[in-house]
């Protein structure tokens, strides 16, 4: 038999010893009752009863409750299978099963007013059913019947916590001290419940009813300290955690919280001091150092999203980051913590070291990836970002980022198919996402472009207009492509036009309506829009050899020329067609 098996049914011949002693058991009960029970009907209850057990300690309740509803119908007076069916009952999430487990826990109690899981499990049940009146009944009749059961009282005055009768809840757990003495629980609680109830002198003195009993307990400094912060008491606090820690050094949890209360009141140069003693303990959790480090970056997060800096805010928690690094240089979470703070300063080079620190010590969170990859772009770092979002698709191959910037980096260093591959993908997977997935048709519409699929290309910006018909980049590169291609030229001006409404300021995009004028053979026009655009200040090599090819056919080739030579002077490589220019005076369709 394998292992598994035995054990089961050793439990099973435990839980029938405990079930049938626990009421008398079936054969006792046959002893007293032999004229109603025979001999035969025991046995025949006990089988089922023990296949309802197998069947229970299977977690197979429904069977379980066939079993023990079958010996209920053969002995109907035992206490314990109606627990057991009461058990069974109480599993399911259901009310009306719920409602049929008090039913039953109440008949055993009926038979069996000493057996104290009895009470436990009614207790739970009424607790369930949100009775909690009925629930303190049942602990109540429990303390009366079965001796040594006062250890529950907390579990009466957390009853009676639910039901929001906090004055009783006190006094349960005050009878529970006059058991147990004083302890953490029954004072917190009843700290908690003063406050609460608005009796602030009442919650004082009974936290420090329990510092006093308790002078050199850390855990219960912190925490009497933390609720007369939450409730208003700030300083007293302060007063009671500074006197704690002159007495009791170490003490490394409530140096912490002093420290938070002190950047609480405006103490902050208190704080700190306190702050560099914490994260220098290494006694201290590393959690704890990094939630403190957490809130300082989302302080300055919060500051920049405002236009405002503090520079020794900044300083300061790069300098509680340079301390988590000396002490924990391998911990991936402060690498973590590192890149989101230094993404926060803005210092991407840095941000970007500590992600992928915290890549190479294991950290595979989507975010971690996600940051890294969005650094690498910003950066121009584009073989990285391929490399990196390559790595990522191993740990998230259903996230559409991941793609997205696979895509674009691919994009940006011209690799047009592999752009498009990712791209398709990001936009399968961001399906839900509109705007994301009009982004990737913007650039869809570029991979396919250069690739000369211009069906697909045409689709793929058509699609990102109807998300948004002023999307600038889209009209732009859309409507300049046709042009190039003198494909749908009358859509190709419609689109520039629109553009112009938008924007008739940026020099890339005067550019790109001076050259659909261009190929409308509107060169009057044209000139006006790329004359603007040289005017801007801000000309490149591109708008000179347009503007020269735009006075070409005007007529006026000299200038023409002149133009074109200013853009080859701003060249250094890629000027063959200039030179041809240049030395032809004239333009290549």
């Amino acid at each position: 038999m394998k292992p598994f098996i035995l054990t089961m049914f050793r439990a099973i011949l435990l839980l029938m010893v405990i079930a049938l002693t626990s009421s008398a058991g079936f054969a006792q009960k046959n002893k007293r009752d032999s004229s109603t029970v025979a001999s035969g009907k025991v046995r025949e209850a006990e089988f089922y009863f023990t296949e309802g057990e197998k069947h229970f300690i299977l977690e197979n309740y429904t069977k379980a409750l066939i079993y023990y509803q079958k010996s209920l119908e053969i002995n109907p007076n035992n206490a314990t299978v109606h627990y057991k069916i009461a058990q069974s009952l109480a599993q399911s999430d259901k009310q009306e099963d719920k409602l049929r487990a008090s039913s039953g826990i109440e008949h055993a109690l009926a038979l069996e007013k000493k057996n104290k899981y009895f009470y436990l499990l009614a207790a739970e049940i009424y607790r369930d059913l949100a009775q909690f009146d009925k629930a303190a009944q049942i602990y109540e009749s429990m303390f009366k019947e079965v001796p040594d059961s006062q250890e529950h009282l907390y579990e009466l005055a957390a009853v009676y916590q639910y039901a929001d009768q906090k004055e009783e809840a006190i006094n349960v757990y005050t009878r529970a001290e006059s058991f147990s003495g004083v302890n953490e629980i029954s004072s917190l609680q009843k700290t908690r419940l003063y406050f609460e109830l608005g009796r602030t002198e009442d919650a004082v003195r009974e936290g420090e009813k329990l510092l006093n009993a308790f002078p050199d307990e850390e855990q219960f400094s912190v925490a009497v300290a933390e609720l007369f912060s939450q409730y208003g008491l700030k300083e007293k606090a302060i007063a009671q955690l500074e006197k704690f820690i002159a007495e009791n050094k170490p003490a490394a949890s409530a140096q912490m919280l002093l420290a938070g209360l002190y950047r609480d009141t405006n103490q902050e140069d208190k704080a700190r001091q306190l702050l560099i003693a914490s994260f220098n303990d290494p006694d201290l959790e590393l959690n704890s150092k990094l939630i403190v480090l957490g809130t300082y970056n989302t302080e300055l997060s919060q500051a920049h999203a405002k236009r405002q800096t503090d520079p020794n805010k900044e300083k300061f928690a790069l300098d509680l980051l340079t301390i988590l690094e000396k002490y924990y240089p391998e911990q991936e979470n402060v690498h973590i913590l590192g890149g989101d703070l230094y993404l926060t300063l803005e210092q991407k080079a840095e941000a970007q070291k500590e992600y992928l620190a915290a890549v190479r010590y294991g950290a595979t969170g989507f975010q971690v990836w996600q940051n890294l990859l969005y650094l690498d772009i910003q950066l121009e770092q584009y073989d990285n970002a391929i490399q990196h979002s390559e790595q990522a698709m191993e740990y998230h191959p259903n996230q559409a980022m991941v793609y997205y910037f696979n895509g674009l980096a691919n994009l940006r260093k011209k690799n047009w198919r592999d752009a498009a591959t990712s791209l398709e993908q990001a936009k399968k997977l961001g399906g839900s996402n509109a705007a994301l997935v009009a982004d990737i048709n913007g650039m869809l519409g570029d991979a396919y472009n250069s690739l000369k699929d211009y069906e697909k290309s045409n689709r793929a910006y058509d699609e990102a207009l109807a998300f948004n018909e002023n999307n600038e980049t889209v009209l732009n590169n859309y409507s300049f492509y046709l042009a190039v291609r003198k494909s749908e030229l009358e859509k190709a001006e419609k689109m520039v036009s629109q553009l112009m409404k938008i924007n008739s300021t940026n020099p890339t995009y005067l550019d790109t309506y001076a050259w659909v004028l261009f190929a409308r053979e509107k060169y009057k026009d044209a000139r006006k829009a790329i004359e603007k655009a040289i005017n801007s200040g801000a000309a490149s090599a591109t708008h000179f050899e347009h503007y020269g090819d735009i006075l070409f056919k005007l007529g006026e080739v000299d200038d023409a020329v002149k133009q074109w030579e200013k853009a080859r002077s701003m060249l250094t490589t890629g000027t063959e067609v200039l030179n041809r220019k240049i030395a032809n005076r004239k333009i290549y369709e």
